[in-house]
């Protein structure tokens, strides 16, 4: 889909919060794994993805376990598998370091996923959205919680383009797993 005047592809960046972590002792941070209910809600932000036509053409994932395992899930709901790059970058990034990650996003890609961790992704929303559809703004503001999913869209040529107030939030969701029956 090209934007106004023609030639330019309309983008979306679709960051997604790990589902979800377990504390368990002696665990270093970075190894931390999904709690059961990250286990039920990773799936659940995959499926939502694939029925709002947001799966992407390639996705980049923090190295952490909790992040890679909610791509892992999630991704599982589609029915192709993108390319996903594991960034050890996205790991405790902050906004210039998200945007310096997303920068280098070949051209060809026209929906990235990002995968990785608060309070960077937050903050990156918050700072890419000029604008937002509903009260999509308002309700990352009050919270990202994990398995979170905004949606950004923007017409640029390349991923250089996407800078501070520059996209359309168009959407944030929080899709949750159904609890096992007891």
């Amino acid at each position: 889909m090209t934007g106004p005047g023609g030639g330019t592809p309309l983008r979306r960046l679709v960051v997604l919060r790990h589902a979800k972590s377990a504390w368990p002792e002696g665990v270093p941070d970075h190894e931390r794994p999904l709690a059961p209910r990250g286990r039920r809600d990773a799936p659940a932000a995959g499926r939502a993805l694939a029925e709002a036509g947001c799966v992407p053409d390639l996705a980049l994932c923090s190295t952490a376990v909790r992040a890679r395992g909610t791509w892992e899930l999630a991704a599982a709901r589609w029915d192709a598998r993108p390319p996903v790059r594991f960034d050890p970058r996205l790991y405790g990034a902050d906004v210039p370091e998200l945007l310096d990650v997303v920068h280098e996003t070949p051209t060809e890609v026209e929906t990235l996923l990002l995968v990785g961790h608060n309070p960077g992704l937050e903050e990156l929303v918050l700072d890419l959205a000029g604008d937002g559809l509903d009260d999509a703004l308002d309700e990352v503001r009050l919270k990202f919680p994990t398995s979170a999913v905004a949606v950004l869209a923007w017409y640029g040529p390349d991923w250089r383009a996407l800078t501070p107030g520059t996209a359309l939030l168009t959407s944030m969701t929080v899709p949750r797993g159904e609890k096992p029956r007891a």
